[in-house]
């Protein structure tokens, strides 16, 4: 069958890596793609947030199934203009990707179906929120409601850094966005990225991750996108993914469809592991970036099965097989990111860089005549495989050291929690 893979990432990448080992796969075409994604699909230049070319494309190139990588074309009804024309496609309607176009939405959803979350208030005026925050005071969370590229969320340990936020949201920093707030209670323990499939009716537990979303080593400065990840995760053992599923995306799923707005794809849980057990922090309704990097280099099964799965309503009971291994994924930033990256800088080194046991994905590269050059904030991920997560540092590390890139800047200290 022929596959149409939307989007630009590392996670793009790793997704066509993936896709690209499925007997049943055709031809894969990527849009917009990027220079790695290359290598295993035909490039097609349109914007996936551009339904009528989607469509058209789908057309021109006999595509039987479409895999939608980042949020914003499920947010805007991508899938639903899809079905519409008869094409499948592997993602949530419109209505419910919801659970992560609205902080608000799912929050509200927490509270009727008792899903173990942080106490919040949910605001439209700045008036309102500033007296919100002064009322319950530091340490809390203010977010953006709506989706703001993982940029929307800022842990205020004081008063005025909170009302400074609030601020910075109405006063247009994420746009639509941030038309509302949502604001919470910090949550107190471990975080944790976890994964399971949906067809709908029944969810599957995938994989699970540690993302670092702070720029700084020692996870200080701003949130970012992510500047690396390991998997699995050793603060969720078994049990724990087993109380995640029972006490978190059932009763999700199960509210979804009872909603007539059934939640079908991938649900990714930002979680907080602490002592009286998981809790949500707030959900995305795609795979993660950069927790796909180090996921699906561990999958033994056919992942374009398990999506037309998921998409088809047919997911079986028996969850999704991993190796043994463990893998870490060191994301290469450009100077100045996130907020000013410098682009354009030439990239070298690839091809030392990557081997048996190390995966290099493009997240921001783009050519210039026979150039490879940086054009992102998050530029490249450098994913290390081995028996444990220490040896999966060890390799991506002296990896990620061959790549030659005057404006590289990554994190030295990726993975230290879980190795001590």
């Amino acid at each position: 069958m022929n596959v149409l893979l939307l989007g630009s990432g590392g996670r793009e990448h790793a997704m066509a890596l993936a896709l690209a080992k499925s007997p049943l796969l055709g031809t894969l075409f990527a849009a917009p793609g990027n220079p790695g994604i290359a290598s295993v699909a035909k490039l097609l230049p349109l914007d996936p947030e551009d339904h009528a070319a989607v469509i058209a494309a789908c057309r021109a190139e006999k595509i039987d199934f479409v895999v939608v990588g980042p949020e914003a074309p499920l947010a805007s009804g991508l899938i639903d203009a899809l079905e519409a024309e008869g094409i499948k496609a592997f993602g949530p309607t419109k209505a419910a990707a919801r659970l992560e176009a609205s902080k608000g939405f799912t929050k509200a959803l927490c509270a009727k179906h008792n899903i173990p979350t942080a106490a919040y208030g949910m605001f439209t005026t700045a008036v309102e929120a500033r007296a919100y925050v002064s009322a319950q005071g530091a340490p809390i969370v203010v977010k953006a409601d709506g989706l703001a590229a993982g940029k929307g969320v800022t842990v205020a340990a004081t008063v005025d850094e909170a009302h400074a936020a609030i601020d910075r949201i109405f006063g247009g920093a994420f746009g639509a966005a941030g038309a509302s707030v949502v604001i919470e209670a910090v949550l107190e323990g471990e975080e944790v990225s976890f994964f399971a499939l949906c067809d709908g009716r029944r969810a599957v537990a995938f994989a699970s991750a540690q993302d670092h979303k702070r720029l700084g080593e020692g996870d200080t400065g701003p949130n970012t996108g992510g500047m690396g990840a390991y998997s699995p995760a050793p603060i969720l053992d078994a049990a724990g993914e087993e109380r995640v599923m029972a006490e978190i995306i059932q009763p999700t799923l199960d509210g979804m469809a009872a909603a007539g707005t059934p939640f079908k794809g991938v649900l990714f849980a930002g979680l907080m592991i602490g002592p009286d057990g998981p809790k949500l922090i707030e959900f995305n309704t795609r795979f993660g970036d950069p927790e796909t990097q180090v996921m699906l280099p561990r999958l033994q099964d056919d992942f374009l099965a398990l999506l037309l799965a998921c998409a088809e309503g047919r997911m079986g009971a028996a969850r999704p097989r991993f190796s043994n291994e463990a893998a870490l994924t060191i994301v290469l930033a450009a100077q100045g990111y996130p907020n000013a990256p410098r682009k354009g800088g030439i990239i070298t080194g690839l091809e030392a860089a990557a081997g048996e046991h190390v995966i290099v994905t493009h997240a921001g590269t783009k050519r210039v005549g026979a150039d490879l050059v940086a054009d992102g904030g998050r530029v490249l991920n450098v994913t290390g495989l081995g028996a444990t997560i220490a040896e999966a540092r060890d390799r991506a590390y002296a990896a990620a050291a061959k790549i030659v890139w005057d404006d590289a800047y990554y994190r030295r200290d990726i993975g230290t929690r879980a190795t001590g």
